[in-house]
This record gives structure tokens, sequence and C-alpha cells, in this order.
């Protein structure tokens, strides 16, 4: 007498297991993705475009991402630990090393050493902020101090009163989102081209 319970066909298991997986592939690979960017697009253009910030025709740079400053009469960014160059989109991370490595307190006191040749008579303590890099190593952000201890440079590079430097931190700082996540920030690149229509960096 044969058993009554059989076990079901191999393609009665593998078609329905097919199906399902086509229609989650079809869902969550290309209708969701399609969706959600067209979304974005629709009602946060820039955001979804990279933030990027342009100067006529020509893209100077993204609202995201640092950038390299050196010149006397620009405000300098937070350094980047990036590579192989600094502020690498495609390579994004910190340096990786503890506060107790050898190597981060030589780094910190080249870059304190640089900033002050660059203003000796500033007698400000360098904020935290401009000696280390984040964590990302892209952050685009300086804090409020950072940016007032490079004001008097700026000014003095570009001929400019410091009171009106000064001026232009305060309407490029960016306040906590809904007034109490985050800190209130400095975006360096956008304080750097308002700065250039004011006077252009010699």
């Amino acid at each position: 007498m044969k058993n009554s319970t059989s076990l079901p066909r191999q393609g009665g298991i593998l078609r329905p297991a097919l199906v399902v997986f086509a229609a989650l592939s079809l869902v969550t690979g290309l209708a969701y993705p399609f969706l959600t960017t067209g979304i974005a697009a629709a009602v946060f253009p820039h955001e979804a475009a990279g933030s990027l910030i342009k100067q006529g025709d020509r893209v100077v740079g993204s609202e995201l991402i640092g950038q390299s400053f050196s010149s006397p009469g620009d405000f300098w960014g937070r350094p980047s630990a990036t590579a192989p160059m600094p502020y690498n989109g495609a390579g994004s991370g910190g340096s990786n090393l503890g506060p107790r490595n050898p190597a981060l307190a030589d780094a910190i006191q080249a870059r304190i050493a640089a900033l002050k040749a660059a203003d000796p008579d500033n007698p400000v303590p360098v904020p935290v902020d401009l000696v280390t890099a984040s964590g990302s190593g892209l952050d685009p952000h300086i804090s409020p101090a950072a940016a007032a201890y490079q004001a008097e440079r700026v000014a003095r590079a570009r001929n400019l009163p410091r009171a009106q430097v000064d001026a232009l931190i305060q309407s490029h700082t960016e306040k906590p989102w809904l007034g109490v996540l985050g800190d209130p920030a400095v975006n360096v690149l956008t304080l750097n081209l308002a700065l250039d229509q004011l006077r252009p960096a010699r």
C-alpha cells in the first residue's frame, strides 16, 4: 500500500518562489527607487541634485562637501583625512587615530603652528575644529568660533573692515534645526563665495 502523503513536486514549489522573487525585484529594485527619486526631485530638487552651488552655469561645489582653502583671504575649513586627497567624496572617512596616538598629536601641533604662522598676533586659542578632522572627512562647516578666529586675518588680507567680516559670519551662521538639534555652524564655501562678492581675494 502506497503512502498517501507524498512530497509536492519540485516544479510546484519553484514556480511560486520565482514569481515572488521577480515581483519583489520589480517592486523593491525598480518601482520603489524610481518613485522615491521622483518624489525627492519634485519636492526637494536642490537637495536631490546634490545641493550643488553654481556661479552662472559653472558648478563650484556642494553645500555638503568641504573644500581645501589656503589663501589668507579665505576662511579655512576643518582638516580632512580622506585619501588619496582631502575632501575626497569617494573615500569618506576619518583618520581613525586615537586621542593618545602620537601621530594625531603631531598632526594637531602642525596645524596649530600653521594657523599661528598665518596670524601671529592672534591671541585667541585655536578652536578645536580647525585642527581636528571630522569622522567623514568631508565636513563643509566650521563653528562660529572657528570663523571668528580667522576673521581678522581674512579682513586684513581682503582689506575689509573687521566689522563687515563679522557681520558676514553672523549672516551665514546656520542655526540648530528646530532651534535645539545640533550646534550653530558656518558653511565655509558659501561664506567665501559671499566674501568674493564683496571683494575678491588677492
